[in-house]
């Protein structure tokens, strides 16, 4: 296997972005790193606390456990298409409302994976919203204020769509 740097095109939030990684460089540190989206937080580098998530064609995906190589023609979505310019995405709103964060480390991962959750399933309850967070991991809240940004979103569709989606849209 090579280990020379080699030059990629990923699509990232609806554009292309070239960067060289080598074959072992992870997609987590190639997002941060070679192109500027720094949404993307490195915890654990084991996969198990959730704050590198981003979405892979649409679905929660741990980028600390992927090669940058391995994305292919693949869409990945971080923290930074939800919101517009200064004004957040509904769900990012909830999240502020409800005092859903602290420290804030955790939150893209978090917010990524209610996103998954709200369109899979526009009206969760509490006891499945608890289930579909427990692989993302908080120090700081003590999850409540999570839990209740994700119903608080829940509650109207509108809160599950991106500015794009809304006017017809690629979907992320």
């Amino acid at each position: 296997m090579s280990t020379d740097p080699m030059a990629l095109d990923m699509r990232v939030n609806g554009q292309i972005h070239t960067g060289v990684a080598q074959t072992r460089t992870l997609l987590s540190d190639f997002l941060r790193h070679s192109i500027g989206f720094t949404g993307v937080h490195v915890g654990c580098e084991h996969g198990v606390c959730g704050a590198c998530t981003v979405l892979f064609d649409g679905a929660p995906v741990r980028s600390c456990l992927m090669f940058a190589v391995q994305v292919g023609d693949a869409e990945i979505t971080t923290i930074e298409a939800l919101a517009s310019g200064a004004r957040l995405h509904p769900l990012q709103e909830a999240f502020r409302r409800n005092h859903g964060l602290q420290c804030g480390f955790c939150t893209p991962g978090m917010v990524l994976t209610a996103l998954d959750l709200l369109r899979r399933e526009p009206e969760p309850d509490e006891a499945r919203v608890r289930e579909e967070l427990a692989g993302n991991l908080c120090r700081c809240t003590g999850y409540e204020g999570i839990v209740a940004a994700v119903l608080d979103a829940a509650t109207g569709r509108s809160s599950t769509q991106t500015e794009g989606e809304k006017q017809g849209g690629h979907h992320v």
